[in-house]
């Protein structure tokens, strides 16, 4: 008999089975976007090397404050930043990783204010 999975148990095999064929490289380091209920992080990771080149999320977006955190105003201003700090770094290309997310909703929206500030992907 097939055992259940619970929704948290289903996101971290998904992104463990994606995490296979998304790796990041110092020229093309991996966009990692994290959603909880409250925030939205985002990271540029060099997987080759095992560290994080610059992050963003709501907790940090120089002196703007949003109320609530977890919307997608707050995601699509987490993607500007991300993408200003990597290309004040010189990195123009990344890879997208969903983190085992649906392309939905505040995931969505860092991808495509990324896209827009100038990164391709």
């Amino acid at each position: 008999m097939a055992r259940l999975l619970s929704r948290k148990d289903r996101s971290k095999r998904v992104h463990r089975r994606s995490r296979h064929k998304v790796l990041g490289s110092p020229e093309r380091p991996r966009l990692c976007v994290f959603r909880s209920l409250k925030h939205t992080y985002a990271q540029l990771v060099d997987d080759s090397a095992g560290r994080t080149l610059a992050s963003a999320s709501t907790l940090n977006l120089g002196g703007v404050r949003f109320p609530n955190g977890g919307n997608v105003a707050a995601a699509r201003e987490v993607g500007k930043a991300i993408a200003q700090k990597a290309l004040a770094m010189g990195v123009e290309q990344v890879v997208f990783d969903r983190n085992g997310h649906l392309y939905h909703g505040r995931v969505k929206a860092v991808a495509e204010a990324a896209r827009e500030a100038g990164l391709k992907f």
